[in-house]
């Protein structure tokens, strides 16, 4: 399969540019600064989010893209929504597919409330997490004909290897039975690699988690 992602040098980006390398996929990775891609089973494409590029030229004939991306860094968080809009135009009436790397503050804990705008939601990550529901409602509202997957992960995505088998939730906060929320980096990219692959859960909000 010939897979695109958008975001690859960032933490999760880069381990879902592992994983997909490593499952023999063909990969195009669009970066900002391409000297910081080390890995040599994939293209380097330059894109800047903030430039005019046309990213469907440059994509080409890639079946998914997969994106991975945030203000966090920069103070940006509008970045988000505006990139969700851009793509859904941008892949209108193609035939590629976005699968977009979400955040946990989208899920449901209750049927119309989202994890962050509960009291407990740490307000460090509050500005980043409702940048992801702007873009999730940019998916759920959007009149292109363009076919996505939105991600969350759990609320704690920790560095470290498999721990064996995630689970896929809706878009509703779930825990282990320990009440815990959480997933590693790299199951969490094994679900990105493997949505991309099956297409199982198109135009829809998932969650990962064990």
């Amino acid at each position: 399969m010939k897979l695109a992602i958008l975001g690859a040098t960032g933490w999760i980006g880069s381990h879902i540019l592992e994983q997909a390398v490593k499952r023999g996929h063909e990969v195009v990775s669009l970066v900002r600064d391409p000297i910081k891609i080390s890995e040599q089973k994939t293209s380097v494409v330059s894109f800047d989010l903030q430039s005019e590029q046309d990213i469907t030229s440059l994509i080409g004939d890639v079946e998914v893209l997969i994106v991975s991306v945030g203000g966090r860094a920069n103070g940006n968080h509008q970045l988000v929504a505006e990139t969700a809009q851009r793509l859904m135009t941008a892949l209108d009436g193609s035939n590629t597919r976005i699968v977009w790397v979400g955040g946990a503050g989208s899920l449901e804990v209750a049927p119309g409330v989202t994890l962050v705008s509960t009291p407990e939601f740490p307000e460090d990550y509050k500005q980043e997490a409702l940048a992801q529901v702007e873009a999730l409602n940019v998916f759920k509202d959007s009149k292109s004909n363009a076919s996505w997957t939105f991600v969350s992960p759990a609320a704690f995505i920790y560095p470290g290897g498999s721990e064996g088998q995630y689970r896929i939730g809706d878009n509703t906060f779930f825990t282990n039975t320990d009440g815990e929320s959480k997933v590693s980096v790299t199951d969490y990219a094994i679900a990105m690699v493997e949505e991309a692959e099956n297409a199982a859960h198109l135009n829809q909000h998932i969650s990962i988690a064990y």
